[in-house]
């Protein structure tokens, strides 16, 4: 029995050194206690195999139980914190207590009838052992063990069932160690042999989790994705107490800004002009909004990406940390793509704005076309553009109408095809010199259906839909009049589009001081008692206003242009 002490002694022994060997900051303390309680536990069951008498047995049985109580409660722990869930700050300390509390008791052995009503001392030729005759508190530390082993299991099948941040790999080295470590406890009551198998169970409880260890770092993606760039020399970091004081660097940092090199730790950072131009600023913005994290540096040619983010002890924040990444290289490419892109993007609005001319000259082309077929409208899209133009720097000037600049171009580039749908109109009726017969007028009111549908197949799949639609509605309704009896859909008021009602004002206005086959053209004075009358009938009422204001300009322009002989 003694050498089976000494041998899983020995064993844990070398396992613990392995975990020394390869630990790492970022291990849970509940981690390394574990390795650390183990072989204590282990040379306990030494010690007690080589006691003389009962009160060394006592001692030892007590340094046996230490693991006993708390190697289930450490891995409880270290199960919650490798499946990523957070154990209650309350239930830990509760449980906690609650463990030392029955721990307590192991200590009354000997003393008083507590966890052990009995106890005696034998030697055989396996060594000391301890007979026992078991109290009312180890019947209570079997069931802390059962809850602590129902916990723990309850977490790893939540884990394996719904958390995809943890490996099913994972979830089974933590598995093994718990389910052979209760085995273990209640194994020597149930087997019968006469071997404590308590002490093998924690060498592979060991292995086990040295198997978690070695993926500890693989699995903790931000931890080692930073520990490579550090590394590598790409990611240096500064660290500030929450009084804003220096508390140190790494070479990289120093790398970076050997100024850094001569400040001695706890210096406030107001009393270093470094410090006080870079890192104060920034800390003050994430201070502020947590998210405004990220500025950039530029210093000797070089691009630095500066990222502030709290200084973590475990998982309570101490300070602050400045991450200093050298982005030059990124900078300069994304430089160069910008570069790029402008270039591209100047020559892509070169030629949208060349097709784009194409096409407006090609709409006017077909509105000159249509023009040129009817003998009594010559220059009238051109004049009624120029109406329109002057009345809509009138209505700019009223922020009330809440017109955009977007619309003001729109509707004087639609302006010159209204008439388009003169196109379909038969020459005969279209080219008579003098006035239509009743019949002939109902088909010469068809042109402005038709002048919609022209536009609408003309403009159909251009990206501007903006303007598709309202050329489409200066076409279609620059015929329709406010009191409903305009042509072709007889709309009234407000159901006629904005910019109909201003087209139908430019285009009225044109038919009456120009001159015609069937008439001649009326004076300033006469067109303007015709547009005034007309103003809540024929015309939407609240334009009257910036109709007055632009008639002088009106009056301008057509005297300039030379069709009408005022006097």
């Amino acid at each position: 029995m003694l050498i089976y002490y000494l041998i899983t002694f020995g064993v844990s022994l070398v396992l613990t050194l392995i975990y020394v060997m390869v630990w790492h900051r970022h291990f849970d303390v509940h981690l390394t206690l574990i390795f650390t309680f183990i072989p204590i536990t282990q040379m306990a069951f030494v010690c007690r195999a080589l006691s003389t008498n009962l009160e060394e047995a006592i001692l030892a049985n007590n340094f046996i139980y230490l693991g006993g109580c708390f190697l289930i409660l450490f891995i409880m722990i270290c199960i919650f914190d490798r499946c990523n869930m957070v154990m209650p700050k309350r239930a830990r300390v509760g449980f906690f207590l609650i463990t030392f509390l029955i721990y307590g008791t192991v200590l009354t052995t000997g003393k008083l009838p507590i966890f052990y009503k009995s106890v005696s001392f034998v030697r055989t030729e396996d060594g000391g052992e301890l007979i026992r005759e078991y109290g009312i508190m180890h019947t209570v530390f079997y069931a802390m063990l059962a809850i602590y082993f129902l916990i723990s299991i309850g977490v790893l099948i939540y884990s394996f069932l719904k958390k995809n941040d943890v490996p099913n790999k994972v979830v089974f080295y933590l598995a093994i160690p718990e389910i052979v470590s209760i085995f273990c406890y209640f194994g020597n009551k149930l087997l019968p042999i006469n071997v404590e198998i308590l002490p093998i169970s924690y060498c592979f409880d060991q292995i086990f989790l040295l198997l978690i260890v070695h993926d500890i770092c693989l699995y903790d993606v931000r931890e080692t994705q930073m520990d490579s760039l550090k590394e590598a020399g790409e990611v240096g970091f500064i660290s500030f107490d929450f009084r804003i004081r220096y508390l140190g660097s790494d070479e990289t940092a120093k790398k970076f800004f050997p100024e850094l090199i001569s400040i001695k730790a706890d210096t406030p950072a107001e009393n270093n002009k470094l410090l006080a131009e870079q890192a104060i600023p920034r800390l003050t913005v994430f201070r502020e909004n947590e998210k405004e994290d990220s500025s950039f540096y530029s210093r000797d040619g070089r691009t630095y990406l500066m990222d502030v983010d709290y200084l973590f002890d475990g998982k309570k924040k101490r300070g602050y940390r400045i991450f200093i990444t050298d982005d030059t290289r990124n900078q300069e490419h994304i430089a160069l793509m910008n570069r790029f892109n402008n270039a591209l993007q100047e020559e892509v609005e070169e030629k949208t704005a060349h097709i784009a001319e194409m096409h407006n000259k090609l709409i006017l082309s077909m509105a000159t076309l249509v023009e040129s077929r009817d003998n009594s409208t010559g220059g009238h899209i051109r004049r009624t553009s120029e109406g329109v133009r002057i009345l809509m720097a009138e209505m700019m000037k009223d922020k009330r109408m809440h017109l955009t600049e977007e619309f003001r171009k729109a509707i004087i580039k639609a302006a010159p095809m209204h008439d388009l749908g003169k196109i379909a109109v038969d020459d005969a009726i279209l080219r008579k010199p003098g006035r239509f017969e009743p019949w002939e007028f109902e088909e010469m009111k068809k042109h402005a259906a038709e002048g919609g549908r022209i536009v609408h197949q003309v403009l159909e799949g251009t990206d501007d839909e903006y303007f598709r639609k309202i050329a489409e509605n200066v076409a279609t309704y620059h015929h329709e009049r406010w009191d409903g009896s305009g042509y072709p859909k007889g709309l009234s008021g407000l159901d006629i589009p904005l910019e109909a009602r201003i087209m139908a004002i430019a285009d009225v206005y044109d038919a009456l001081v120009s001159k015609r086959v069937y008439k001649d053209s009326m004076s300033f004075e006469e067109a303007d008692k015709i547009i005034m009358e007309g103003m809540g009938k024929h015309f939407d009422k609240r334009l009257e206003p910036y109709y007055v204001a632009a008639r002088p300009k009106l009056e301008d322009y057509y005297r300039n242009y030379g069709l009408v002989e005022q006097n």
